[in-house]
């Protein structure tokens, strides 16, 4: 038997959880078309701290509060690319000529 134990969640606590990763997911997706290797270094750097500084939230109001911040932010960075003429498929379209 092993000595660590893990606390099972509910379903609630299970879909706050995957809402979460999928967030987390997307930021990481966004931040990969930003061109600038130092900017893109930065907003990594200021997403997984974000993350880690709430990793240990357990109230389900305050999780909501932070996905819907985390939503925000992640709106307005795809408003910033999109205004700067990056997007998705001419990131997808450069990564095939690459190949």
């Amino acid at each position: 038997m092993s000595n660590i134990t893990r606390k099972t969640l509910d379903l609630k606590q299970f879909m706050l959880r995957q809402e979460v990763l999928k967030l987390y997911r997307e930021i990481f997706r966004t931040i990969k078309q930003v061109p600038d290797a130092s900017s893109q270094y930065e907003l990594k750097s200021w997403a997984r701290h974000d993350f880690r500084t709430n990793q240990h939230q357990t109230d389900e109001v305050a999780i909501k509060m932070l996905i819907q911040a985390g939503r925000r932010s992640l709106t307005e960075l795809q408003t910033s690319l999109r205004l700067s003429g990056v997007t998705a498929s001419s990131t997808t379209s450069n990564q095939k000529e690459k190949k």
